[in-house]
C-alpha cells in the first residue's frame, strides 16, 4: 500500500493509492472499512503501530471501492508532503561509496545533519532558487518514515521501527553553505586537541586550523525538501538497500545509481541515529544521494546546477514511484 496527502477543497486530505494507480480519500476508505478516521498522516503512522489490524483492513477496503469514489491524478492534483510535521528530519552526508572516494579519511560512522520541517514541499511544487546562491544541486535519495519510537536499537531491529519509505530530494546549496554558514579558525596550540583533526589531512605540525561548516541555510531553506508523493509500505519495498535510483532533468537522465552503493546500510544509519536521537513516529531519515553520473553529466547530481538552469527535476525509485519538481529562479528564494 501507498499513502499520501493532497489538498482537496482547501483542506489536507489523507489518500491511499488504489491498485490501478488511482487516489482514494481516506475518509471514503474508512467508511467502507467501518474504522474511525485518522486526522493526519502522523495519526495514521501512530495508530498503525498500536493496531496491527488497521493496515490489512484498509487494504481489503481498497479492493471494494466504487469507481466513482476514485480520483485519477493529473497535473492539477495538489500534492502536499506526505507527512508535513515530523519532529525532525535527519540526513546522512556522503553516504555513497563514489562520493567517499574524495574524503580525506573515512569517518567510520554515518555523518548526520538536520533539516527543518519547514523546508518540505510536495510533488509538483517548485524548488525556488536564487541564482546568487551559487552551486545549488539536487540530491536523489530514499527516505524512511519512522513508525515506532526508537532509542538504542540494534541494526537487526531497525526496519521493525520503519512505517514506510518515500522519495526525497535533499536540495543543497554549496554556495550558501560555504558563503554564509562556514567559518575557519586557527586554534591556539594549547587548545588544539587531537580529536579536532582526525577527519582531515594536516599541513605540518603547526597546522591548527579548524573549519566549521553548518548545514543550515544550505539544506533547510524553504522548498529544499521535496518529498513523496507516496509513502510506500515496507512489505512492498522489500530490501531498501537493493533499489535503483534514477535522476532526470526534463526527462534526460543525469544519474543512475543503486542503494547498494551506500557506505552505510539503511539499518546501520537508523541504529546509529537512535544512539543519539530519540526517533519518534513520523520522523524522517534520508540516507544519502546518488554518486554516479550519466552522459553529459559526468558528476551526476553535482553537474546539475539549479541556479543556472530551469526545468523539472525528476527522481524515480521503484517501487516508490516518481517525484518531480520544477525549478524556479527567484530573488531571495521562496
Amino acid at each position: 500500500m501507498k499513502f499520501g496527502t493532497i489538498r482537496l477543497d482547501g483542506e489536507a486530505q489523507l489518500v491511499i493509492q488504489t491498485n490501478d494507480g488511482g487516489i482514494c480519500q481516506m475518509e471514503a476508505v474508512m467508511a467502507v472499512s467501518g474504522r474511525d478516521l485518522p486526522g493526519t498522516m502522523l495519526d495514521l503512522v501512530t495508530r498503525a503501530d498500536d493496531d496491527v489490524d488497521l493496515l490489512p483492513t484498509l487494504a481489503a477496503a481498497i479492493d471494494g471501492m466504487a469507481e466513482d469514489s476514485i480520483i485519477r491524478p493529473d497535473d492539477d492534483t495538489d500534492w502536499l508532503p506526505p507527512i508535513g510535521n515530523p519532529s525532525k528530519i535527519l540526513g546522512v552526508a556522503f553516504n555513497n561509496r563514489e562520493l567517499m572516494k574524495k574524503a580525506h579519511h573515512d569517518p567510520g560512522v554515518p555523518n548526520f545533519f538536520l533539516k527543518p520541517p519547514s523546508c518540505l514541499t510536495g510533488h509538483g511544487k517548485p524548488i525556488f532558487v536564487d541564482p546568487d546562491w551559487g552551486a545549488v544541486i539536487p540530491e536523489p535519495e530514499i527516505c524512511a518514515v519512522i513508525g515506532r519510537r526508537a532509542k538504542h536499537i540494534s541494526e537487526e531491529e531497525a526496519l521493525d521501527h520503519v512505517f514506510g519509505f518515500m522519495i526525497h530530494n535533499d536540495v543543497t546549496s554549496h554556495g550558501l553553505k560555504f558563503g554564509k554558514d562556514s567559518i575557519a579558525v586557527t586554534y591556539d596550540r594549547d587548545m588544539a586537541r587531537p580529536e579536532f583533526y582526525g577527519w582531515r589531512n594536516l599541513h605540518g605540525e603547526d597546522d591548527t586550523d579548524a573549519y566549521y561548516v553548518y548545514h543550515t541555510r544550505s539544506k533547510g531553506t524553504d522548498s529544499f525538501g521535496p518529498c513523496g508523493p507516496w509513502i510506500t509500505m515496507c512489505d512492498v519495498v522489500g530490501n531498501p538497500n537493493d533499489l535503483h535510483v534514477t535522476g532526470t532533468i526534463d526527462d534526460e537522465v543525469f544519474t543512475r545509481d543503486h542503494t547498494s552503493n551506500y557506505r552505510f546500510s539503511v539499518e546501520t544509519c537508523i541504529a546509529e541515529a537512535s544512539r543519539y536521537f530519540t526517533l519518534e513516529p513520523g520522523d524522517m531519515i534520508s540516507f544519502g544521494t546518488t554518486g554516479k553520473g550519466v552522459g553529459r553529466f559526468p558528476r551526476g547530481h553535482k553537474s546539475l546546477l539549479l541556479g543556472e538552469i530551469t526545468g523539472v527535476v525528476g527522481i524515480e525509485i521503484e517501487p516508490l514511484g516518481r517525484l518531480a519538481n520544477p525549478v524556479r529562479h527567484q530573488k531571495g528564494g521562496a
